[in-house]
């Protein structure tokens, strides 16, 4: 039955996709949705408070494993930068960029091997400091290595999340399914996405390569060198230059020490999929397992940098590690919090409701009132879930919409006979792909085009048809494939 509180809901989460329409943070409208809903439904205000509090304590509990494998990764890129094992692991990469051509799949491939264990953002400045003016030299327009980084990072890294799992466990969440299969199936669609994207994106650029020994055109020479002067590409210099022998010996060590790493930590997760004795990784425990190989290189590499000084200098990683984690996450747990509040996974807890009380599933109960004008046809839907996640990232965030998609998904699905971690591997691909730092200027973007000397707008508008046209047939694929 449909009670007020349903109606609330409803008329919240359509607020939400406007605000985003709008490009605008939908914190607010979220908080304010969740103590409505709250209040209406138990009949006093007090359980409105409680409501608001309960759905962000709930969200953060449900969530905190992501935080914590944030932290620890970014912390380890931190370690890895202080004995400057982070430039070395990349340096030998500038020998094979021999022309343009090359260099474009170079760049593509590192910064997806790079982001899928770091995430993009951490990465950028790393990939923009030592290899776009490698790649610039031996004839890739910049916009051509700019497009290459986004579209392989911020693209197709992101939208699977494949190694760290936080787009799959945010989006498995709402849909009320299981994270590997939400994982799977996003790691397929995105591989699908990126390979279009990037294939277009080479085509766009392919006449425009120079040779490796032609000269270098005037605006190419300012955006050249804006990339080899930045702040981050100075200072990473600097600091290598001036570490102590012994440092520069782990330095060697440890540039090798963390890609073999994780490259164990690939084959491990891989073959645990492949029925072997070691039990599967996924959701958390592919978290746990990664996070804790990355605790152990942090300790090790703190430990070489200064015996003595390392136990303060892990915990400045660790703090550094969780900023990051939270300007990254942090928005995102009020809005999951309004999500989960109508999934009735989540909504008994937030709703202090009693033992005796069935918990409510207000979003199913809204999808299944309408559910005679729901045309049963498994391609509007997936395109409908694609273009809800595209409108969610709209507002800079790809990972802030996630919960809504999920939702959608597993309250959709049953009813045009899709399963719920498609739908929200197709919802994860758009709104990651939008928002991560592709499709839209105010996103991480900005950082590649900063480091690659282009104009940020320019940058997401050559972007658009390499993108849409990947979503496009990643979710036509998604329907043939499950």
């Amino acid at each position: 039955m449909i009670t007020m509180s349903h109606v609330v809901y409803a008329i919240v989460t359509v607020a939400v996709i406007i605000v985003m329409l709008f490009r605008r943070g939908v914190v607010i409208p979220s908080l304010i949705g969740t103590f409505l809903v709250g209040w209406i439904f138990k009949g006093d205000v007090i359980s409105g408070f409680q409501a608001v509090y309960n759905a962000n304590l709930t969200a953060a509990k449900e969530l905190f494993t992501i935080f914590l494998i944030i932290t620890f990764m970014v912390a380890l890129l931190a370690s890895l930068r202080d004995i400057g094992a982070d430039r070395r692991m990349i340096r030998p990469i500038q020998k094979l960029m021999v022309n343009g051509h090359v260099a474009f799949f170079v760049l593509a491939i590192v910064t997806y091997v790079i982001s899928l264990f770091f995430w993009p953002t951490p990465a950028v400045p790393l990939i923009g400091a030592l290899l776009f003016p490698a790649a610039i030299r031996v004839g890739l327009p910049p916009m051509a290595a700019a497009m290459a980084v986004a579209l392989a990072g911020q693209g197709m890294a992101l939208s699977s999340d494949y190694i760290m799992q936080v787009a799959p466990m945010l989006s498995a969440k709402g849909a009320g399914v299981e994270t590997g299969m939400v994982a799977d199936k996003a790691m397929v669609l995105s591989l699908i996405t990126g390979g279009v994207s990037i294939a277009v994106a080479y085509l766009m650029h392919r006449k425009a390569i120079r040779r490796a020994d032609a000269p270098l055109v005037q605006n190419q020479v300012v955006e050249f060198r804006s990339a080899e002067e930045t702040p981050e590409f100075a200072q990473a210099a600097a600091a290598v230059e001036t570490l102590p022998p012994n440092i520069l010996k782990w330095s060697k060590i440890f540039a090798v020490l963390v890609p073999l790493s994780m490259l164990g930590v690939m084959i491990v997760m891989a073959a645990s999929k492949f029925g072997s004795n070691m039990g599967g990784f996924e959701g958390g425990d592919g978290a746990a397992f990664i996070g804790g190989v990355a605790v152990i290189l942090l300790i090790l590499s703190c430990t070489v940098f200064s015996k003595i000084a390392a136990l303060d200098k892990i915990s400045d990683h660790l703090t550094e590690g969780f900023v990051f984690a939270f300007k990254a996450m942090g928005p995102v747990i009020p809005i999951a919090g309004f999500f989960f509040l109508g999934n009735a996974d989540f909504s008994k807890s937030i709703l202090s409701l009693g033992e005796s009380v069935p918990a409510p599933a207000i979003l199913y109960d809204l999808v299944m009132s309408v559910q005679y004008a729901i045309p049963a046809n498994g391609f509007l839907t997936s395109f409908g879930i694609l273009i809800i996640g595209i409108i969610a990232g709209l507002e800079g965030s790809g990972f802030s919409g996630l919960p809504l998609t999920g939702s959608l998904s597993g309250a959709l699905g049953p009813t045009v006979g899709i399963d719920p971690s498609t739908l929200a591997a197709i919802g994860q691909m758009g709104s990651v792909w939008s928002g991560g730092g592709t499709l839209i200027a105010w996103s991480s973007l900005v950082a590649v085009a900063g480091f690659a000397g282009v104009s940020v707008i320019e940058l997401a508008r050559k972007n658009f048809i390499p993108v849409v046209l990947g979503l496009s047939i990643a979710t036509i694929a998604a329907l043939f494939l499950w």
